[in-house]
């Protein structure tokens, strides 16, 4: 081979012989095998041919085509010992527009080594999960069609047995402490006694010649598919001689006329088995007639083997939720709400003394609501994420005080496990997406043990970031996020583009945000700002609170106050040629820009936002959301929705308008932009409509996603360049 090529394949040419020189001497002094020689040069043909592709790509800008691209972790497992970590690593295969997902584990203590794939390229695989043994993994996989439970030993990648081989798609499952069975969630009809009857029903109406479906309650449709008549339910599946799930499942959630886990986002966190593995305890969502106005999820336990479940909350009409056993078995720790029909009270810890029944609240006194919780191993305090002022570290919860510690820095942490002496977990930041991380139980350094997209993002320049405060409405401290162009250089002058948030009890904090990267738009030429106005997360519930009823009032004070400050603050950010873009409540919010604040944008972006609070209210699936934004239902307060509607001010509107929506949004349903575009379309603005058949709230085909943002671009381009 030649030494003259392409740009970049000498460098790669020289690297590999390099390379290969240094494992050859390696195996010659006797510090590598030749198995592990093998191994190691294939993992350096793929590290050398990404530093080719980055020296191809050198000083070029980040943009949508490296988004779509880069990897993404999830899902971690930690073995018994703590030393081997199981994740899902997801790709994205472009040629067919859909992420490739595959289980993977690597040797903590040793992360310079090839990770191993347990997972092979037949399917999908994900949700890892440890054999109490250490040396075979537990995952899903639809490898045979359906998605199944599976098993890898880790001490032969290939080794792969199919578990469970139900006529039902699993949806999460998890396994037993003793080993001795799994619990796994199913879609069935509550009136069918097996399994076999639900897939029987599922054939007749896929093969009838009539398709109309007859629905006598709420929810038809949740957020992006239509009601079929089925609950997810638990199961429990003893194991055989040989570790297969091949005995008759036994419903454990007791035909509840209710989804475990909670649709649409519910996962494995929403069920737990005991330490002992002969209870399991789930939070679900009972409520037969209501159900969209209600946000009354209780907590039951059953025996693992069937029984009838108890009800352990039934003392609290709000949201009682993630249950989880203390290690020695004793207490059961869960998040509760106090306020029914709020989604975004907030969420604090609960322990329950198992014998005597007590409840002790051992957060009251912090005023942050926790997203996620797990028990640390000593069972002597807990580890939980929550927002803090635009960062979400993970913090240490002393189960006896309640006193609260960080134990990480400034960034998002995004998911973690808990080993027997060290927290696993993975973290991102704006300008970094993210990467797998170890730190002890009680603090101190991080340990970055994966540098997944590092050869994608070597060759592309990111926009510094930096967090900024000014006093908002009624002079409180409000918090922002400014990150400057790619490639930023003094004495120059930078469009602007705003960014809103959806939520809207959200934030725009210092995280990688897949569908509003601000990397994306930085790279473009923009600088981009970000408010965490009155409603955001992770400033106190009051601060939470205050948006309820004031949709418009608060946070558009706040957004002209921070984009004021971030202006006076950053002088090379052009206010002349400035964009507001937004999705949900965020293409609300642009929507009440159009008419509130006409004059001060040279275009807008409104992705799935809410046009008419009247409609939207009729056609929305939660109906305990704006309910309990505007005071109640439309019916019964429909000055609450007149309040800030932005349908009522369309004669004030000229700016510039692109609108996006998606079909199979069903929590603003795409009429909300459809007639946005027929206002701005009416009244002479210019405006343009993005819109995607295949799509629900969010855009998550890789080749939507490109289209999305050179549309969003060109849109923003065009208008800022006058």
């Amino acid at each position: 081979m030649s030494d003259e090529g392409v740009p970049g394949e000498k460098l790669m040419i020289d690297r590999f012989r390099f390379c290969t020189a240094v494992l050859r001497a390696a195996v010659t002094l006797g510090v590598m095998s030749a198995s592990s020689f093998g191994s190691a040069l294939a993992a350096d043909v793929a590290a050398t041919t990404n530093v080719a592709a980055t020296a191809d790509m050198a000083a070029q800008p980040f943009g949508v085509q490296d988004l779509v691209r880069l990897q993404r972790i999830s899902d971690l497992a930690a073995s018994p010992d703590g030393r081997r970590i199981a994740y899902t690593l997801r790709t994205t295969d472009m040629d067919a527009n859909k992420g490739r997902t595959a289980v993977w584990v690597m040797d903590s203590r040793n992360p310079a080594a090839a990770p191993v794939r347990l997972s092979d390229l037949a399917g999908n695989a994900n949700s890892a999960q440890w054999s109490t043994d250490g040396q075979s993994v537990y995952y899903l996989s639809n490898r045979s069609g359906l998605n199944q439970v599976w098993r890898s030993d880790t001490r032969r990648g290939d080794d792969r047995t199919q578990i469970t081989s139900l006529p039902l798609d699993v949806g999460t499952f998890k396994v037993s402490p003793k080993g001795d069975r799994l619990v796994v969630s199913l879609d069935v009809f509550l009136d069918c006694a097996d399994l076999a009857c639900t897939k029987q029903r599922l054939d007749a109406v896929a093969h009838a010649p009539d398709h109309g479906i007859l629905y006598d309650k709420l929810f038809a449709r949740h957020w992006d598919a239509w009601s079929d008549g089925r609950r997810s339910q638990l199961f429990a599946i003893a194991f055989d001689a040989a570790g297969l799930a091949n005995a008759a499942p036994v419903n454990l959630s007791g035909r509840i006329d209710g989804d475990v886990p909670g649709k649409p986002f519910g996962g494995n966190e929403d069920y737990a088995f005991s330490p002992d593995g002969t209870q399991v305890a789930f939070s679900v969502r009972a409520v037969p007639v209501g159900e969209p106005w209600s946000t009354n999820f209780d907590i039951y336990e059953v025996a693992a083997t069937g029984g009838t479940p108890r009800n352990l909350t039934a003392d609290n009409p709000a949201w009682d939720g993630q249950p989880a056993f203390s290690p020695d078995g004793s207490r059961l720790a869960y998040l509760a709400m106090d306020r029914p029909g709020f989604e975004a009270d907030r969420f604090h810890l609960v322990l329950l003394d198992l014998k005597s029944g007590a409840k002790r609240a051992l957060t009251t006194n912090w005023d942050r609501s926790i997203s996620s919780f797990a028990w640390a191993p000593d069972g002597k305090s807990l580890l939980a994420t929550a927002d803090d002022r635009g960062q979400r570290p993970l913090w240490s919860i002393d189960a006896k005080s309640g006193r609260v510690a960080a134990i990480t820095g400034d960034g998002e942490v995004e998911a973690f496990v808990a080993g027997p002496r060290q927290v696993f977990y993975t973290q991102s930041t704006l300008a970094h997406p993210a990467d797998l991380y170890s730190v002890a139980i009680t603090g101190g350094s991080a340990t970055q043990l994966t540098q997944l997209n590092a050869a994608m993002l070597a060759g592309r320049p990111m926009g510094d970031y930096e967090q900024f405060s000014f006093p908002g409405w009624n002079h409180e401290t409000v918090f922002g996020y400014l990150v400057k162009p790619a490639g930023f250089k003094s004495g120059r002058t930078y469009p602007v583009a705003l960014v809103v948030h959806g939520g809207p009890q959200g934030s725009m904090g210092n995280v990688w945000h897949w569908r509003w990267n601000a990397q994306a738009l930085a790279g473009a030429g923009y600088a981009v700002v970000m408010i965490d106005f009155h409603g955001s997360t992770g400033y106190g519930q009051a601060f939470t609170d205050s948006i309820s009823g004031d949709w418009g009032g608060k946070p558009l004070e706040d957004i002209k106050l921070g984009l004021a400050a971030a202006l006076g603050r950053y002088p090379w950010a052009d206010g002349n040629r400035m964009c507001a873009l937004g999705g949900s409540y965020g293409g609300y919010m642009m929507n009440w820009i159009a008419g509130q604040w006409p004059d001060r944008f040279k275009c807008i972006v409104t992705h799935d936002g809410i046009f008419d609070n009247r409609s939207m209210y009729y056609s929305t699936e939660e109906l305990w959301f704006p309910e309990w934004e505007n005071g109640g239902p439309e019916y019964a307060n429909p000055a609450g929705y007149a309040k800030h509607n932005p349908i009522d001010f369309v004669d004030r509107w000229k700016t510039p308008t692109l609108v996006i929506h998606g079909q199979l949004d069903y929590r603003v349903p795409y009429a909300q932009g459809l007639a946005v575009f027929t206002a701005l379309q009416r009244r002479g603005v210019p405006s343009e409509l993005l819109y995607f058949p295949d799509e629900n709230h969010w855009v998550l085909k890789p080749a939507n996603s490109i289209q999305w943002y050179d549309t969003t671009i060109a849109w923003l381009n065009r208008w800022t360049s006058k």
